[in-house]
């Protein structure tokens, strides 16, 4: 009875600390895949914030390529052409914050008896340091 009982005592000493291992095993694995997980979710945000402000950008070029047309095709009958590049602060305009048209460039061109314009406007939105920069080019023709 005494030799079992010795026996057994063996088992449990030599399963001592097994335990321990495959719990700071556990820790371990848990850390890294969290970590993963807050680098994938910062990732995330960070091409979130670059898709808004492009977004913002190209709305700013697309509000200077809308004005330079409204300039070249007015409601009222008047002549008109290309105005020289012009700037445009859009910062008093909600949801366009930090941004502005840097360079609206209009060109004219007489081709087989038809005037074409071509608009370029450059749109930027600069927050918190990030510069984004859209540029639209729209070709209208007078009728």
């Amino acid at each position: 009875m005494y030799l079992k009982k010795m026996q057994l005592n063996e088992y449990n000493n030599s399963q001592r600390g097994s335990a321990l291992v495959i719990a700071v095993f556990i820790i371990v694995i848990m850390t890294l895949l969290g970590t993963a997980l807050v680098r994938m979710m910062s990732s995330n945000a960070e091409t979130v914030v670059y898709e808004v402000l492009g977004i913002r950008a190209y709305q700013a070029a697309h509000v200077g390529v809308q004005r330079e047309l409204a300039e070249l095709f007015p409601l009222e009958p008047a002549s008109s052409a290309c105005n020289a590049s012009a700037n445009y602060d859009l910062s008093a305009i909600k949801g366009l914050e930090n941004c502005r048209v840097t360079n609206v460039a209009c060109t004219e061109s007489l081709i087989l008896g038809s005037t074409y314009y071509t608009i370029t406007s450059i749109g930027q939105c600069d927050v918190a340091g990030v510069l984004t920069s859209r540029e639209i080019e729209v070709r209208a023709k007078r009728l």
